[in-house]
């Protein structure tokens, strides 16, 4: 008789234990009650300290798996994905954080019921990733105002898109702005007095926060941003057009696309690359790797961003603005107009 061939696909489901408000035993028996074991062949572990589900993704890789499901938020899911940049292994994603970008540019539902069938169903694609300095990241990377507010909430517990654009708004107008020295892959160079760059590969930093609302992960380049300084009133219509997905090229806002860049800064100081702050070079290098990691997508949903009211009311319940007649009438009227939609 000849031998039998599993011909399964096999999937290796990393759990973190502590990510998010949802237990892991739930979401561990949506895994065993939804997964078709007629198609697939799957495993669960979890993570027992910083650094292990890179560990697991890498071996999973060396062991021919098919694909890596990461169960936690931003970190976990950027750490698996990694360590299968460039390989046949795909990233799988069940979202369990508070910032998601990654997934909710993918259009991963954030319920972790739809996204475990998500799994099930098993639609992979080659996206983009992008490296700064050699190191890769899948969403964006940045330095100037991002990368100083990623680096001033690293260790903070307070979570959130509502948390994270107040204390935005509130430290706004303290930054002071650098000068940069860019040059595109054509040699092309400018100079930019600049609030924030970023580099994105995907649309979005999380929490539907569109910093480029036009990028794509399967473009081959990635859509650089650069916010120039502006004053107290223009403050409140970027944040709103930040929220909204309307962030316009134009004014001080200047958006191109390019393969690879160079940039030069006055002095060393904080990057960040998909929010995780690290301490970077006076000299910066980035470049978009096309189609080298393969992930498992939603071909059918579509996420949108804030309505523009809801993108209103958050700016003005900051207290920078609420304490203005003008903050105080705009936040207490959207307020009004949400209620009334259900929002």
């Amino acid at each position: 008789m000849g031998r039998n061939m599993d011909t399964r696909q096999r999937i290796l489901f990393i759990i973190n234990p502590i990510s998010g408000g949802t237990s892991k035993h739930l979401i561990e028996t949506a895994i065993e009650s939804t997964m078709d074991s007629s198609r697939f062949d799957w495993r669960i572990k979890y993570t027992s300290y910083s650094g292990h589900a890179a560990v697991m993704a890498t071996m999973a890789v060396e062991n021919g798996m098919d694909a890596v499901v990461a169960v936690g938020g931003d970190g976990t899911i950027n750490e698996i994905a990694r360590s299968l940049v460039n390989s046949r292994t795909a990233l799988g994603i069940i979202p369990c954080g508070s910032g998601n970008g990654l997934a909710r540019h993918l259009h991963i539902p954030l319920e972790y019921r739809k996204a475990v069938g998500l799994i099930n169903e098993y639609q992979v694609k080659a996206i983009d990733y992008g490296r700064i300095n050699g190191l890769p990241f899948f969403c964006t990377c940045g330095m100037g105002f991002d990368a100083y507010i990623s680096a001033k909430f690293d260790s903070s517990m307070k979570r959130g898109p509502l948390s994270y654009v107040e204390n935005a708004v509130r430290e706004i107008l303290n930054y002071k702005p650098e000068t940069y020295l860019l040059e595109d892959e054509n040699g092309n160079v400018s100079e930019h007095k600049a609030f924030l760059i970023t580099c994105a590969n995907a649309s979005q930093y999380g929490n539907n926060a569109y910093i480029a609302p036009k990028a794509s992960m399967d473009d081959g380049v990635l859509d650089v941003t650069i916010i120039e300084p502006f004053n107290f009133v223009e403050a409140p219509i970027l944040a709103i057009q930040f929220l909204n997905g309307t962030l316009p090229n134009k004014g001080n806002v200047k958006m191109f696309q390019t393969r690879k860049l160079k940039i030069q800064r006055q002095g060393e100081g904080y990057l960040h690359r998909d929010g995780d702050p690290f301490w970077g070079a006076r000299e910066i290098t980035l470049e978009a790797i096309p189609q080298q990691l393969h992930v498992i997508i939603n071909q059918r949903a579509n996420i949108k961003p804030l309505p523009f009211i809801q993108a209103l009311s958050i700016v003005f319940r900051n207290k920078m603005y609420s304490n203005t007649i003008l903050g105080q009438t705009i936040a207490n009227s959207s307020r009004e107009i949400l209620e009334k939609l259900g929002l």
